[in-house]
């Protein structure tokens, strides 16, 4: 499996965005035979069809499957506005934080995340509000 390198493809295909937002690759395609010493052909889907369907080394990335990349679609709970839910399990510890003109105070907060349990700082004025059962010591 490789992905395909277009971000020099100026005038033949745009992909989505144009400028510094614009793909770098596309892909993964697997590999139908090397061409060559540098070439291969590869396997590209029927919107590609009026593309050639060899290339060079250079313009080929390998493509690492990376297992914990991989969600499973049970495991992915969103709300209303279709934005990812994460929640919090435990309090980790708290500090404050003095700025300019006020005194911000701070707990550190264990989150449930799909790629297993990571923690922020977070104001504990909002944390209250959002989550009050943690608070409830």
């Amino acid at each position: 499996m490789v992905l395909l390198k277009v971000s020099s493809w100026k005038g033949v295909i745009r992909f989505r965005k144009q400028g510094k937002l614009g793909l770098r690759c596309i892909g993964p395609f697997s590999v139908i035979a090397r061409v060559g010493k540098v070439a291969y052909r590869l396997d590209l889907p029927a919107i590609l069809s009026q593309i050639h369907n060899t290339f060079h080394v250079s313009q080929l990335h390998k493509f690492l499957v990376d297992d914990t990349a991989v969600v499973p679609l049970e495991d992915i709970q969103v709300d209303d506005n279709l934005n990812y839910i994460e929640w919090p399990v435990a309090i980790l510890g708290c500090k404050s934080k003095d700025m300019r003109n006020k005194k911000v105070e701070l707990v550190k907060e264990q989150w449930q995340h799909r790629n297993g349990l990571k923690w922020t700082w977070e104001p504990v004025d909002e944390m209250t509000e959002h989550y009050p059962e943690l608070f409830q010591d």
